[in-house]
C-alpha cells in the first residue's frame, strides 16, 4: 500500500493497481510503464511538478509520450512563468521519489492540471507512488480526488 491507494480506499474510488519490474537503468519512467504493461502510451500519463513565477508549486499531469508546454501550465495556473520543480522540492511536498510521483496522496495538496486529453478516456494510469506501480482509474475519478482542472497542457 502507498499513500496514493490509502487515499483511494479512502474516498471509495474505484481503480486497479498493475505492476511490473522496474529497470533501474530507465529514466523514461512513464514510457517504461506504458511498454512493461502493455498500454496504449495515450492512456498512460506521467506526473510532473512544476514551480511557478509565484514560487508556488503545481502539478500536471500529462501523456506519456508528450512534453509538458510551460507557458500553458503558468496560463492555466494563472502565472506568467513556470519551470520545473528541482527534485528535492518535489519530494520534499509530496512524499515521493523521482519516477513514483503520484498526483494521488501527495503530502501537500498542490493545485493539479490535467491534460485535456485525458477526458475523453474511459481509463487512465498514473504512478502508484513508487516505480514500477501504476493505477488505473476514471479520469473523473482522478480530477475528484485531486480536485484538478483539466486543461491543455502539451503542444
Amino acid at each position: 500500500m502507498t499513500p496514493a491507494t490509502k487515499a483511494l480506499d479512502k474516498a471509495k474510488i474505484q481503480y486497479s493497481i498493475h505492476e511490473y519490474q522496474h529497470d533501474a537503468n530507465s529514466t523514461a519512467y512513464g514510457l517504461e510503464a506504458a511498454e512493461k504493461l502493455n498500454l496504449p502510451v495515450e492512456q498512460v500519463f506521467k506526473t510532473l511538478v512544476a514551480e511557478l513565477d509565484s514560487a508556488k508549486l503545481v502539478v500536471a499531469i500529462i501523456p506519456v509520450a508528450h512534453k509538458l508546454n510551460m507557458k500553458q501550465l503558468a496560463k492555466a495556473a494563472g502565472c506568467k512563468k513556470a519551470a520545473m520543480a528541482t527534485p528535492q522540492d518535489v519530494q520534499r511536498s509530496t512524499g515521493y521519489i523521482l519516477g513514483g510521483v503520484s498526483p494521488i496522496g501527495q503530502k501537500k495538496r498542490l493545485a493539479t492540471f490535467i491534460d485535456a486529453s485525458a477526458a475523453g478516456l474511459s481509463l487512465i494510469y498514473v504512478s502508484g507512488g513508487r516505480r514500477g506501480l501504476d493505477i488505473a482509474l476514471s479520469p473523473t475519478d482522478l480530477q475528484n480526488i485531486t480536485q484538478a482542472k483539466f486543461t491543455q497542457l502539451t503542444a
